[in-house]
């Protein structure tokens, strides 16, 4: 339900997100930020709360989790979070795949947060390198074959297809200029002499493996509207804001039924005095949120690269108000965000897996400097 009006009670700001004068900005808000909202102006920092229990939240650092593709060739990404509609995992793979993978389930998305190599496909193959998208529709088959050193990547599965959101009135300027993706030139694989080419069809976390005699990439040609692409960060056109500070979802890159891939990204940094530059303190009431550091920096703050963030719904974050107070010093100083954050929004619930669990309690607390 949408209502007809914003009411005021009590003491609050003239302008929103700004000239907080000493309260805490705290969003209520329904539908990931596109809903009805209240914003509550506190006294006290919302973030400072000690809690127990599965809505706790999960903070973890890339490198405390061990994926069994970063030893073992034969080896899968790892899960870290799950629910209906996706599974979020995260792949080190260091070796060419000795086999080939079709994910039968749904489409992949992968971000390359460190590494350089090709996803070599029956459509022909992709190059990657670090801050690339790589798009794979559900059932393609595929392979990754990493350069020397291996590959870090984020991958978001999702059971729905993954689309583009609709332009809106921004048109062909939309953030997502779909002439800079690349695609793959059709290339027949030979057969390297090998009796048989094993196929792993990925289903419900299971897996079923078929054994082709050729390599099953052998298209001679393709022509369609469904195939795999990549996209770089760099080449994503960022919408900004002189005096307030945007809701994520003005970011958003793509997304799938319940799921929504953002791109928070370096950008001109709000201007207008007492404009609030860090996202405010909210409870996303009806949505999950996973942050994943890709690096850069935050009002002279760095961002450790590799931190995957965990927020459930209904559970506040946002950065503590000391790195607030430090924006606010440097509001005449900083005139950029240098950040570079990967941020997946669930509408059902994650379950951080087993693995993820073991080694945030292993690691402790996070640091909260560096929350957002």
């Amino acid at each position: 339900m949408e209502s007809f009006t914003h009411l005021r009670k009590g003491t609050t700001p003239r302008r929103i997100h700004a000239d907080l004068e000493g309260l805490k900005d705290d969003e209520l808000g329904r539908g990931g930020f596109e809903g009805r909202t209240a914003h509550l102006y506190r006294r006290h920092d919302p973030t400072r709360y000690r809690s127990a229990g599965p809505l706790t939240g999960v903070d973890i650092a890339a490198n405390a989790l061990t994926p069994a593709d970063k030893d073992d060739p034969s080896g899968a990404p790892l899960l870290m979070f799950s629910n209906a509609d996706c599974r979020i995992s995260l792949s080190m793979r260091a070796e060419p795949m000795p086999f080939y993978v079709r994910n039968v389930d749904g489409d992949e998305l992968h971000f390359v947060h460190q590494g350089t190599g090709t996803f070599v496909t029956e459509f022909g193959s992709l190059a990657y390198r670090p801050g690339d998208y790589v798009y794979l529709p559900k059932a393609t088959t595929y392979r990754q074959v990493p350069d020397e050193g291996g590959s870090c990547v984020l991958v978001v599965e999702a059971v729905d297809e993954f689309r583009v959101p609709p332009a809106g009135v921004l048109g062909r300027h939309f953030p997502f200029d779909s002439a800079l993706v690349v695609v793959p030139e059709a290339a027949v694989v030979e057969d390297d002499g090998r009796d048989e080419y094993e196929v792993r069809l990925y289903h419900s976390g299971q897996q079923t493996s078929i054994f082709y005699p050729h390599d099953p990439c052998d298209a001679e040609g393709w022509r369609g509207d469904n195939f795999p692409f990549t996209f770089n960060i760099d080449d994503y056109n960022v919408i900004t804001s002189e005096s307030v500070h945007l809701p994520p979802t003005v970011h958003l890159f793509m997304q799938a039924t319940g799921v929504y891939v953002m791109n928070f990204l370096p950008r001109a940094a709000e201007s207008v005095p007492g404009t609030e530059r860090y996202p405010w303190y909210h409870r996303n009431v009806d949505f999950d949120e996973i942050a994943f550091f890709h690096g850069g920096n935050v009002f002279g703050v760095d961002l450790p690269p590799g931190i995957v963030s965990h927020a459930p719904q209904g559970t506040h974050h946002g950065a503590p108000e000391k790195a607030r107070e430090r924006s606010r010093r440097r509001f005449d100083k900083d005139t950029r965000v240098e950040w570079k954050i990967i941020a997946v929004d669930t509408r059902r619930r994650l379950v951080p897996s087993e693995a993820v669990l073991t080694a945030a309690a292993a690691a402790g607390p996070a640091d909260p400097e560096i929350q957002i």
